[in-house]
């Protein structure tokens, strides 16, 4: 499973997700916009053009799926129930929690942490800029590192420079640069 607001994709999500599948030996990676995110300060562009874009960043990388299961549940979307419920769809399968190094450092505050280091391997992502110290919680899980270089990309510098009419080419998927400006997503109010 990888969670994340994705507003928007941008090409370190898609560079993750294909170095997970292919160091992990993925048989499927859920690709799961949040729904409604109990951390986030600012409000998330509507529900409908994040997993647009998140179609047209993932949809073609092999066993990649975008799983839109957060975004129809009410209230705050919590990792821990995504995990059960893809748990129990299925109950072979041996899951994976791709996160980068900042939510690796924070994933102590996260609801039912434990449960959620005993359910899957956690699997982190380098971030440029962000120094990878593992809280005490995951001394003890398993935890794999993706040998993938940190990339300062980050969804907040892709907005703002959207807001500042500033090309996004080297930033976000082609087919997502041309959906922010068809629609003019992230453009001062």
């Amino acid at each position: 499973m990888y969670g994340g607001a994705f507003d928007p994709p941008h090409l370190a999500h898609v560079a993750l997700a294909r170095a997970a599948v292919r160091e992990c030996g993925l048989t499927r990676l859920h690709i799961v916009p949040t729904g409604a995110a109990g951390h986030k300060a600012r409000p998330l562009s509507a529900a409908r053009h994040r997993l647009a874009m998140s179609w047209l960043a993932f949809g073609a990388l092999p066993r990649c799926v975008v799983d839109k299961r957060e975004l129809r549940r009410r209230g705050v979307s919590y990792t821990i129930d995504t995990l059960r419920e893809l748990q129990a769809l299925h109950p072979c399968a041996q899951l994976y929690l791709l996160v980068g190094a900042d939510q690796a450092a924070l994933l102590h505050t996260w609801r039912e942490a434990q449960a959620i280091c005993q359910m899957a391997h956690i699997v982190i992502a380098a971030r440029a800029g962000v120094q990878e110290a593992l809280p005490e919680l995951l001394q003890t899980a398993r935890v794999q590192h993706l040998a993938l270089p940190a990339t300062a990309h980050s969804s907040t510098q892709v907005r703002q420079q959207a807001a500042q009419g500033q090309p996004l080419d080297a930033l976000v998927p082609p087919a997502v640069a041309r959906y922010i400006a068809r629609h003019r997503l992230y453009q001062p109010k």
